[in-house]
C-alpha cells in the first residue's frame, strides 16, 4: 500500500504542478522554474536521510509560494505544506494546505519514484524543453545513493532502481 504519492506534471514552459497525496488528503501546488524547486525538494529529502531534523523546500508560483517543511525524529517524518502570499513571508503567515506523518523510507521512495516517472514520461531532453532547466539528475541520484546507503535492512526490495 502506497502511503505517499507525488506527481510532477509539466503544465507549460517553465511551469509544473506537483500533486501530493496520502491516505487522507491531496494537495496540488504550482512551481515556476525561477527557482530550483525540484532540486530543492530532492535535496531536502536527502538531508533528512543523513540526519537533519528540519529541512525546507520552496516552490515559487509568482507571487504565491508553497513551502514544504519537513521535521524528522528518528524514522518518522512530519511534512507540512504551506501556501504563502509571498515567498519571503514567515511560516506563520502561511496557510497549511496539507500535512502528513510518514516513515522516512516512504518519503524517500515516493520522491524517487516521482522523478523516475518524470524522466520516463518526458525524457531529459523534452523535460528541459518544457521546464526550461536541466532534469535534476544529480540531485535525484544523490537521493537514491544516500537512501541506499542509509536504509534499513527491510527496505532493499522496495526501493526503485535506476531507470
Amino acid at each position: 500500500m502506497v502511503h505517499l504519492r507525488l506527481a510532477w506534471v509539466l503544465s507549460g514552459h517553465g511551469w509544473a504542478d506537483c500533486i501530493v497525496s496520502d491516505q487522507q488528503a491531496e494537495a496540488e501546488v504550482t512551481a515556476s522554474y525561477i527557482t530550483a524547486a525540484p532540486e530543492d525538494l530532492l535535496t531536502a529529502v536527502t538531508r533528512l536521510i543523513v540526519g537533519e531534523t528540519e529541512c525546507r523546500a520552496q516552490f515559487e508560483a509568482e507571487p504565491t509560494a508553497f513551502r514544504w517543511i519537513f521535521y524528522c525524529d528518528g524514522t518518522d517524518v512530519w511534512i507540512r505544506l504551506l501556501e504563502l502570499a509571498h515567498g519571503r513571508d514567515h511560516d506563520n503567515k502561511g496557510t497549511e494546505i496539507w500535512s502528513t506523518q510518514q516513515n522516512i523510507g516512504v518519503v524517500a521512495r515516493a520522491v524517487i519514484r516521482c522523478f523516475d516517472e518524470v524522466v520516463r514520461e518526458y525524457g531529459e531532453s523534452a523535460y528541459r524543453g518544457k521546464w526550461g532547466e536541466h532534469f535534476p539528475r544529480t540531485e535525484l541520484e544523490a537521493l537514491r545513493t544516500t537512501w541506499r546507503e542509509h536504509r534499513g535492512d527491510g527496505e532493499a526490495s522496495s526501493t526503485p532502481s535506476n531507470p
